[in-house]
């Protein structure tokens, strides 16, 4: 089966000198991808180079560009003609399967929820990442689209992070946790102790409530959250993670036995920061929408940025849209029995 990926070539810190190079790599280790490359003409054309005659490439043209400090009302209502624009309507049109963009974050949700629309049953999009564990990786959600969540939303998110867990890894009944600040049921405020009694009538593999710790140690395949402490959550790791990096640099470089330490621990600091390097985990798919957009790291170098694209290929190859809508139409239809025979 033929996947299209459009890529906003034009978004991010270092826009095309990434992405193109990036879109290359992939496609080279994807013989079934295509890929839609849209931005500029007259600055993409040099970067692909002899790719420019593979059938599998395309150069979409798009006038404009958003910044990545510019106002999403204001990406969304004057520039039609954006990178970012055009490669989401690519995706409303059926022309691509998905689309990736660096780019600037509040615009690409914004832009992909007017554009695409949400699913029926979901109220609001969700941003979803995996995050490296001890036992693999979970993925987490909202990680910051909605700062504000009633119970019903966060039964939402814990359904459409489960389906793609399903999808992606093929894994049957991934385990549902919700982050809380203790593992009690009678623990947290009123809206996540609701929204976990949603979750265990839900049909999901709900296990309870997830510890911030829990997180790492890799207690839940999908742990969900309100955007608000979604987001505080992975910047305060990788807060932490900047630092630990930078001490134990500082440290190995003390004096002379530290150095002689270091390079007898090389392959083990390699095979360390390779197994939780945050490039390898790059690419946030906005959920609930009627389309798969994802949202790379802006400051994504090539091997990030391909990580992201490989996110959307995936998503879309596995038909991870099409788990969530089935479920909603199930959840959906309970819901609606259960009314009829109150």
């Amino acid at each position: 089966m033929t996947t299209r990926i459009a890529i906003d070539c034009m978004g991010g810190d270092h826009g095309p000198s990434v992405t193109v190079p990036a879109a290359i790599l992939f496609l080279a280790e994807h013989p079934a991808a295509h890929l839609l490359l849209v931005g500029q003409d007259d600055v993409l054309r040099p970067l692909i180079g002899t790719q420019l005659d593979n059938p599998r490439v395309r150069i979409v043209h798009a006038s404009e560009v958003v910044g990545m400090d510019e106002s999403p009302a204001l990406a969304l209502r004057n520039k039609k003609d954006s990178s970012m624009r055009v490669a989401i309507n690519l995706v409303k049109a059926g022309e691509a399967d998905a689309c990736v963009s660096a780019g600037n974050t509040g615009a690409l949700m914004a832009i992909s929820r007017f554009v695409l629309k949400m699913l029926p049953g979901i109220d609001r999009p969700a941003i979803c990442a995996p995050l490296p564990t001890a036992r693999g990786h979970t993925h987490m959600l909202d990680l910051g689209a909605n700062v504000d969540c009633g119970p019903e939303h966060l039964l939402q998110f814990g359904i459409m992070g489960a389906m793609l867990v399903e999808a992606m890894e093929h894994k049957e009944r991934p385990t549902v946790g919700i982050l809380n600040i203790g593992e009690e049921e009678i623990k947290g405020n009123e809206v996540v102790k609701a929204a976990a009694e949603l979750l265990r009538g839900s049909g999901l593999n709900f296990i309870g409530n997830v510890e911030g710790d829990g997180i790492y140690k890799g207690d839940a395949d999908v742990i969900v959250c309100d955007g608000f402490v979604g987001n505080v959550a992975l910047k305060t790791s990788e807060g932490l993670a900047q630092m630990l990096a930078s001490a134990l640099k500082s440290e190995f470089k003390r004096n002379w036995l530290t150095k002689i330490a270091a390079l007898i621990a090389i392959s083990v600091l390699n095979n360390f920061k390779k197994r939780f390097d945050h490039r390898r985990y790059n690419g946030a798919i906005l959920l609930g929408l009627k389309g798969i957009s994802v949202k790379s790291h802006g400051s994504a170098d090539e091997l990030a940025f391909g990580t992201a694209i490989s996110r959307a290929y995936d998503a879309a190859e596995n038909r991870a849209l099409e788990r969530i809508s089935a479920r909603m139409a199930q959840l959906t239809a309970a819901q609606a029995a259960a009314v009829e025979n109150v």
